[in-house]
């Protein structure tokens, strides 16, 4: 990270200098250290810019001139993201900054770093990754100023782009640098993007689909002329053997065959997606290209895009593949130092706080929520550690990582419980076009075994000095049920009390454009969840999280959310809404109001879309529905919606008449039933619980002689 080091080391020069948006932390969980460790094995000297200061370009000479090139990221997290709220307001405290302090990052880092790292060295090479430059590689609607964007790239002005997990295609490209081949050569990488002139190809064989449109008129055969007089040209009759017609033997191909055949013509072809001046200003033509780009994701079967920004052409060659286990392994079991650069001192680092006494397991999630970029950035196919490299993991936290009193915090990944599951069929998995294996229901071709996760749980418990091992990743609790096995193994020896799931919401609505499960799959799981606690003797709670203003949300939706809440105890502390993300789905149907799920025309699904702040502000109030300050906002929306029968004081209704505090009343205990006296008209509770139509207001319903609501009081829910 400086001369002196590179002095202490006896380097001159480094082979590639890292430039980062966040602390330097040696750590597989952070980017930069695991690229770093990477190259490093591979014989590179790398050295590392962390948080450098963009205001010159002065900061981007303290290690020199690399011998390669600079590789940009913007760190962990998307910059804008990482600066700025779901309301655009900027954030009071940067996670992945010595003690938290804002404003160590500009926004859009990538195109900041990557400009200062071109004015320090003009002649240097400039290669752009992590997941703001996935996520920003073709044309995208930018949430904070509220446009449609050009690519990273053209912005940027690098030799090339890096998306997803691109180990693989960083050391081959390191390798070609270093033997003399320009960047600029480099265009056959998968998981690569580049500028190239308007209408190039890799070679003359390469076909080009022409996607540009939504409403693409199919094949048009002329008809023929009822009244056309047509006569035998005899001059065209001969007796020439030439003349005959060659006769070919009919050839019978078998299924791999013919699938190899389709594979080899995909992968010479490229698919042309409307160009950046088309979407920026068609909403409609935007969600039809975030459909394409989504089609073409599957590793096994996707083809080269391409999209045309003025004179030229972003192309961005097919996804990476998946590691094998083994490269998996090779890439955490690097020699980390396990810890934050010793520059930083004694500084608390909250990221470093959250997971340097937790375990990655897994990469990838096919889950397909269309409002997490999870998919569009590792890929929907898991690639799994093996059972011995995440042990000996555990073995060096517990000798090696300051502060370690024998808990384990997490085991996991993107999701807690999709390690080592996959297509029980590899042909079928390379082939397949689906968004999501969950989504509408778990696909048959989906193993669900949970029987490896259980064995690794089982040996980690059973290290010397681990006292617990926790599971703190998101749950896939559709995928839990599938397996009880797992969910009491989970239950009796991996919750600290509180579990976190992600409903995101109760309706059908929302749920049907997040690609979610219904509340049905949350029932079972709660159920199982419940009675393994009961026989571990062990006093439990299920921490549910929503959110709030997703695209298809009404605000009848949201009431309905917080009537259920409300119906089964709930009061959320903190709660989420939606934030679009460049080049999520989700993000394609609040930009353009269309459904991408689905084939996009202009006649195609309009989704309703939360835009106003009011509203979301509103959506928001709805899941604190408790909190004083949220009962203005939520009273006036009542009374919009022909719904004053929710305002009052006493405990039947949603919010009091006034701002005054409600009478404390007893409340039910954690993890007591849902409150029988909560029917509001028109609401059906997953649980059964039925409106009074007759009076369209809550009724109480009758308690059983000298019957009295439990004494306690009400779950109070951090999500």
């Amino acid at each position: 990270m400086s001369r002196a080091e590179m002095d202490a080391l006896g380097w001159d020069s480094c082979d590639v200098i890292l430039v980062t948006g966040d602390a330097y932390i040696d750590h597989p969980s952070f980017g930069m250290a695991l690229v770093g460790r990477l190259l490093e094995k591979q014989g590179f000297r790398v050295g590392i810019i962390s948080q450098p200061d963009w205001q010159s370009a002065e900061a981007f000479r303290a290690l020199g001139k690399p011998n390669l090139y600079f590789g940009i990221t913007a760190g962990n997290m998307d910059s804008m993201i990482n600066r700025y709220t779901s309301d655009r307001k900027i954030r009071s405290d940067d996670a992945y900054t010595p003690g938290g302090e804002p404003n160590k990052r500009p926004d859009r880092a990538v195109v900041v770093y990557a400009q200062r790292a071109r004015e320090a060295y003009p002649d240097a090479g400039v290669i752009i990754g992590s997941i703001e430059a996935s996520l920003r590689r073709i044309a995208h609607y930018d949430y904070w100023s509220d446009k449609v964007r050009r690519s990273v790239l053209p912005d940027s002005k690098a030799d090339l782009l890096l998306y997803g997990n691109a180990e693989r295609a960083l050391v081959e490209l390191t390798h070609r640098v270093a033997a003399g081949e320009p960047v600029k050569s480099i265009r056959d990488l998968r998981g690569t993007a580049f500028m190239v002139p308007r209408g190039w190809k890799p070679s003359d064989d390469w076909a080009e689909v022409n996607s540009t449109r939504y409403d693409t008129p199919g094949r048009v055969d002329p008809h023929p002329d009822p009244y056309e007089m047509k006569t035998k040209d005899a001059s065209c009759a001969t007796d020439d053997a030439a003349s005959k017609p060659v006769e070919k033997p009919v050839m019978i191909l078998s299924r791999e065959e013919r699938q190899a055949a389709l594979r080899e013509q995909r992968s010479r072809t490229v698919v042309r997606l409307p160009a950046y001046e088309a979407v920026k200003d068609d909403p409609v033509l935007y969600a039809h290209a975030s459909r394409v780009l989504h089609l073409e994701s599957n590793p096994g079967n996707a083809r080269a895009l391409v999209q045309a920004h003025g004179e030229r052409d972003v192309w961005l060659n097919p996804p990476p593949l998946p590691l094998a286990m083994d490269e998996m392994d090779g890439v955490f079991d690097a020699p980390y130092a396990r810890a934050p650069h010793p520059v930083y001192g004694n500084a608390r680092i909250p990221a470093w706080e959250m997971i340097r006494f937790s375990v990655n397991i897994m990469r990838g999630c096919f889950g397909g929520c269309t409002f997490c970029s999870i998919t569009e950035h590792e890929g929907r196919i898991i690639q799994s550690r093996s059972e011995p490299s995440i042990l000996r993991e555990i073995e060096l936290i517990r000798d090696k990582t300051k502060g370690f009193t024998g808990t384990i915090s997490d085991l996991g990944g993107p999701t807690a419980n999709m390690y080592r599951l996959a297509c029980k069929d590899k042909q079928i998995e390379q082939s397949c076009r689906r968004l999501s294996c969950v989504y509408p229901s778990i696909c048959v071709n989906l193993n669900t075994d949970h029987g490896k996760l259980i064995q690794l749980y089982r040996k980690a418990r059973a290290i010397p000095g681990i006292k617990k091992i926790l599971i703190s990743s998101g749950l896939r609790y559709d995928l839990a049920v599938r397996s009880p096995e797992y969910v009491k193994e989970l239950v009796t020896h991996h919750v600290g009390g509180l579990l976190k799931i992600a409903p995101e919401h109760s309706e059908e609505g929302p749920l049907s454009k997040m690609m979610k499960p219904g509340m049905g799959a949350y029932y079972r799981f709660k159920e199982m969840f419940e009675r393994y606690s009961r026989e571990a003797g062990k006093e439990q709670y299920l921490i549910p999280y929503f959110i709030a203003a997703h695209p298809g949300t009404t605000d009848e939706d949201m009431l309905n959310l917080a009537l259920w809440l409300k119906q089964n105890n709930f009061q959320l502390d903190q709660v989420q809404t939606f934030l679009p993300t460049p080049m999520a789905m989700a993000t394609a149907m609040y930009h353009g109001r269309r459904n991408p799920l689905h084939k996009v025309g202009a006649d195609s699904e309009v989704v309703e879309t939360v835009r106003t702040g009011k509203i979301r502000r509103l959506h928001k109030a709805f899941l604190r529905y408790h909190d004083p300050e949220n009962w203005p906002i939520l009273r006036e929306a009542l009374q919009r919606m022909g719904r004053s029968d929710l305002i009052g004081n006493s405990d039947r209704h949603l919010v009091p008449r006034s701002d005054q505090p409600r009478p404390q009343t007893a409340r039910p205990a954690p993890g007591a039933a849902p409150r029988k006296n909560f029917q509001p008209a028109g609401f059906k509770s997953p649980s059964g619980f039925k409106p009074n139509s007759q009076r369209g207001q809550f009724a109480p319903t009758a308690r059983k002689p000298g019957q009295t609501r439990p004494a306690g009081k009400r779950k109070t829910v951090t999500s």
